[in-house]
């Protein structure tokens, strides 16, 4: 009898590729996709193998690095949330123009609803733009299982394969059986120098060589075994069909509490099964499409079938046009009554997030907000982290927050726009993944901008994964050019209040590049060590 675990959708990614004989894990903290990698951290057979499992700097090398462990003829996972994908982009598309040697699966988390990102954005669009095969489980059982699937095909196809979930389904639990269990591939680095040097002559041929491979691709999709269409009868005539993608699957069968029998086409594997569509329509009246994210298959579609057929689902409104699936306005879309035994109840307040008590950053906030009340046009740029925080109340300290890095340069910006002062605060894990570049830029054109790097010794705000840069932060500065003695640490402490804002005062009036550091450890990862210190002394 097939062993049953209870695994978050993220675990059963994680088991499924230890399962399938992968020899490294690369990546960067995001949600949902961080419990990928922490699993495989802790995973007694992963342990036992050795399997690569550090924290990258940012998703880019994480996608570069597997894809290096790919071309020695190994198998290897590279994990992101979905605004990863963009700042791996470079790498992963042009994976798919060099193709692959050992299995290649990159694993894109989507947020829909934004439930801790800034944007919406679907990582299918990405899988279709580098023209490489896409999975998409409906459920943890399947995610488990496609890994293996998953690798077999990037092998077969010698070409890169994303995976593609969503919150809901990687923060969710279910029972999964899980299968045997894969050895590694053998070290057997590609011999074909041509596919990995893309000098244009390369490209050029390479290039032809994927666009002659999506016939293979449409192929491999119309055979999935996790495409396939239910409930159609081909000599009844139906008012509308069904096109459910990945968790969508779910969404249906759950809201379908009366067993009411119309035509679903599952869709998990991309590109879409073209055939299978047609069949559906053909007797169908019209179709909604149920997928969690943008209208990707929505549009595509539109162009598959005859412009006059009746397509239905987000662009419509027959869905959300934002926001993520709910088994609740799936039911609605599709016309079952949903019953609501429970309302909202009006006793519960709203419980917006909010730094920690003990926090070092609290500090930094109540400093740079008493120093900036003295300059009447200071400009606080913030980044992404904990520190976000500082945008709500009660500190209302930061003016920007856009994406990893900005902080220091549209502070940059800012200054050369005439902004003074022109304040950039950024977390120490944020700083080596994006804001490196950015500094110098700024010391290169010797802009006018004070930089207050937040060090917490942790990657706080994903859980406490080790930070790239921790004990380096100076060092790094003053390589890249910030002078000597404009590179300040301080101690973020009620105590130190004095100290820290005269150091600011400072910093701002150099006319310059200055950096601030203020360091102390993350009172979550500190309480951490010291209740693991408490256990191992019992």
């Amino acid at each position: 009898m097939a062993e049953k675990k209870l695994l978050l959708g993220d675990e059963a990614i994680a088991l499924g590729a230890i399962h399938a004989g992968i020899s490294g894990v690369y990546a960067y903290p995001g949600t949902p996709s961080t419990e990928i990698t922490e699993f495989i951290q802790n995973n007694p057979l992963a342990k036992e193998r050795k399997l690569h499992s550090t924290w990258c700097t940012n998703e880019k090398t994480a996608m570069e690095a597997a894809l290096g462990m790919s071309y020695a003829g190994k198998r290897a996972l590279v994990c992101m949330k979905h605004v990863g994908m963009n700042v791996a982009a470079d790498a992963f598309v042009n994976s798919a123009i060099t193709g692959v040697n050992g299995g290649l699966v990159v694993l894109a988390a989507d947020d829909p609803s934004m439930h801790s990102s800034q944007n919406e954005q679907d990582s299918r669009f990405y899988g279709k733009f580098a023209m490489i095969p896409m999975l998409e489980p409906s459920s943890q059982q399947e995610a488990y299982d496609m890994m293996d699937y998953a690798y077999t095909l990037s092998e077969k196809l010698k070409l890169p394969v994303l995976m593609r979930v969503v919150t809901r389904l990687a923060h969710s639990r279910a029972g999964v059986e899980v299968a045997d269990i894969r050895e590694e591939n053998q070290l057997n680095p590609d011999h074909e120098r041509a596919h990995w040097v893309l000098l244009p002559g390369n490209a050029r041929k390479q290039y032809l060589d994927l666009v002659k491979k999506q016939e293979k691709l449409e192929e491999a999709s119309s055979k999935s075994p996790y495409n396939y269409l239910e409930g159609l009868n081909p000599e009844y005539d139906y008012e509308f069909g069904v096109i459910a993608c990945g968790i969508g699957y779910n969404y249906v069968k759950e809201a379908d509490t009366d067993g009411c029998h119309i035509p679903v086409l599952k869709v998990s594997q991309y590109p879409l099964p073209a055939d299978e569509i047609r069949t559906m329509a053909d007797r169908c009246g019209y179709v909604l499409v149920v997928e969690d994210g943008q209208p990707f298959v929505e549009e595509q579609v539109k162009a598959i079938l005859s412009s006059d057929y009746e397509i239905k689902g987000r662009l419509t409104e027959t869905l959300p046009r934002t926001g993520e699936l709910t088994p609740d306005n799936v039911g609605e879309a599709i016309g079952w009554g949903i019953k609501r035994p429970f309302g909202k109840p009006q006793v519960v307040m709203p419980r917006p997030p909010a730094l920690c008590q003990g926090c070092g950053h609290r500090d930094v906030y109540d400093a740079l907000n008493k120093v900036a009340a003295e300059y009447p046009d200071a400009r606080i740029f913030g980044d992404i982290g904990c520190y976000t925080l500082g945008a709500l109340p009660p500190f209302r300290a930061i003016d920007s927050c856009v994406d990893m890095g900005a902080s220091i340069t549209m502070a940059k910006g800012a200054s050369d726009a005439g902004v003074f002062p022109a304040i950039a605060v950024i977390g120490d894990s944020t700083f080596t993944h994006s804001g490196m570049t950015g500094l110098l830029d700024a010391v290169n054109d010797r802009a006018n901008i004070t930089v207050v790097i937040s060090d917490n010794l942790t990657t706080a705000m994903t859980g406490g994964q080790d930070s790239a840069g921790t004990n380096k932060f100076e060092a790094i500065c003053l390589g890249l050019g910030v002078e000597p003695e404009h590179v300040r640490v301080v101690v973020p402490l009620p105590k130190n209040m004095e100290e820290i804002t005269r150091t600011i005062r400072e910093e701002i009036e150099y006319k310059g590049v200055s950096v601030i550091i203020p360091r102390r450890e993350c009172i979550q990862t500190l309480n951490r060590k010291l209740r693991q210190k408490k256990a191992d002394k019992a």
